[in-house]
């Protein structure tokens, strides 16, 4: 996020107003509800969590077993079988 000054983008009248409750403090103007994005959408974190747990899906249908699972990719078993259920669900 980069700051803007607020001279620079709003009118003077608004600034006054704004001045009444916050003078020379920071601000934080949230994005409106129909622009916000999930969490992830923006690094990929959110696609990079689904191919590992497709992942981990797919190595336990093949064979792989719980604890094997949790040692290879650093994982409680209470985490692993959590991913092994959604991912049962959504096939």
């Amino acid at each position: 996020m980069r700051y803007e000054k607020a001279q620079n983008i709003l009118p003077e009248d608004v600034i006054e107003l704004i001045q009444q409750y916050i003078e020379g403090g920071y601000l934080y103007i949230p994005t409106k509800d129909e622009h916000k994005k999930a969490w992830g959408e923006n690094s990929g974190a959110k696609d990079s969590l689904k191919k590992r747990n497709i992942e981990i899906f797919n190595r336990y249908n093949e064979g792989a077993s719980i604890k094997e699972l949790t040692q290879e990719y650093y994982l409680t078993e209470h985490s692993i079988r959590r991913i092994i259920r959604q991912e049962k669900r959504s096939e």
